[in-house]
């Protein structure tokens, strides 16, 4: 923690001392021109360097406020401060380079190195990339900064299933080929993995995301198994993007001091995600997940061996020119569409269907008054069903905030 507080202070007072002499401020324009994929989210992102240092910096914000009721009760309105995220970048040499994203959460309720890699590009197919990883299931988990997205709510399938902003230590080969409209990216990494969190958890449900509590995974692996990812991509710069990926391993301790206490559990995961732009400017991009888990025999019903779920999202630019006195800034319409079941099946007495799911429909508006700053309006309805699948509880909510980046 006092790493992370001097890390800070030293970056602000190099942003204090280059508005002292502006000349040493810049801000460090992409360069790349070809059709940009999920692959290239890490690094397409604004970063301001120092004079001729080759350090530069960069992050986001976000805050909303919130006001939500559920079968008519309410515990009123609130203020949420959802996170604040640093990035640093630096070109360690010509073919070397690294990044990493530091994430403070609900103010400093938690604070997570959710990437810190050094990538060594050999070649545009073949690059090799070390230390912590973001493990590229779907393209959320790749491309979740807030100022990207018109809702404030990050998807429920992208968070509760897949974990959000899911990554390990590991290390892994990455590559992106472009020619003409055209591009073609790849991903390949091993990794520390899932735990048995996934089924020994105060949820009484089955949940990746619980994995994410142990503080140990950025140390060792919690069984000796490395966990695989891998990824492919296409896209056009006319027609979108599509993106298929698979993660999977054990995730149970098997086996302490070389016993064998249990036998192998796997984990897996596949994703779909694609995004394209129709020609009237409307933007659609979506993602859908299935995981499959291995849960002991022993354990009851209520912890699923399958969950799926996923969302689309339709954002449809209503006017684009100077508005409030900013320039060529855009106002938008958008709507979000998510399901997620977290457990998959019927009950094995009666062959009725098992619940625990959620449906939500988010419509909202958002202005955008620079490409890299959005101030949204979303009102949120979701029907969530118990175990039993039971008559579903409502609830409505109404959320003001902002995302930008710095």
């Amino acid at each position: 923690m006092k790493k992370i507080i001097t890390l800070l202070v030293c970056i602000i007072q190099t942003v204090v001392y280059a508005q002292v002499d502006s000349s040493l401020f810049k801000r460090v324009a992409v360069k790349d021109t070809s059709v940009q994929l999920n692959v290239d989210a890490m690094y397409s992102r604004p970063f301001l360097s120092i004079g001729k240092t080759p350090v530069a910096v960069g992050g986001y914000l976000e805050a909303n406020t919130n006001y939500a009721v559920t079968d008519g009760v309410s515990e009123g309105f609130s203020f949420q401060m959802r996170r604040m995220t640093i990035f640093l970048s630096s070109a360690i040499g010509k073919r070397i380079r690294f990044l990493s994203e530091i994430e403070f959460e609900d103010g400093t309720k938690e604070i997570n190195i959710e990437f810190a890699a050094v990538d060594f590009e050999f070649h545009p197919m073949f690059n090799l990339r070390g230390g912590i990883i973001m493990n590229p299931i779907g393209a959320f988990n790749q491309n979740h900064d807030g100022p990207k997205w018109e809702f404030i709510e990050r998807p429920i399938s992208a968070t509760t299933i897949i974990p959000s902003t899911w990554s390990n230590v590991g290390f892994g080969l990455w590559g992106k080929y472009s020619k003409n409209k055209w591009a073609f990216a790849y991903e390949a990494y091993l990794s520390n993995g899932f735990d048995d969190q996934i089924i020994n958890n105060n949820l009484n449900r089955t949940s990746l995301p619980a994995s994410k509590l142990n503080p140990d995974r950025f140390e060792e692996s919690s069984n000796g198994m490395p966990l695989t990812t891998l990824k492919t991509a296409l896209g056009h710069r006319k027609y979108g993007e599509i993106g298929i990926s698979w993660m999977g391993g054990v995730y149970n301790t098997f086996q302490e001091d070389g016993l064998v206490i249990d036998s192998k559990r796997r984990v897996d995961l596949v994703a779909i995600d694609f995004n394209t732009t129709l020609p009237v400017k409307t933007y659609i991009r979506g993602e859908w997940v299935w995981a499959f888990i291995d849960v002991p025999s022993t354990y009851s019903q209520q912890y699923g061996n399958k969950q799926q779920g996923g969302f689309v999202d339709i954002v449809q630019p209503v006017l684009k020119r100077t508005m409030l006195g900013f320039e060529k800034a855009v106002f938008n319409a958008c709507v979000r569409l998510e399901y997620s079941d977290y457990n998959v099946g019927t009950f094995n007495e009666n062959g009725q269907n098992i619940g625990d799911n959620i449906y939500a429909v988010v419509p909202g508006v958002s202005f955008r008054p620079y490409p890299q700053t959005v101030v949204r309006a979303n009102y949120r309805y979701s029907w969530t069903s118990d175990l039993l699948d039971n008559a579903p509880s409502k609830t409505a909510a109404y959320q003001f905030g902002f995302s930008t980046y710095f």
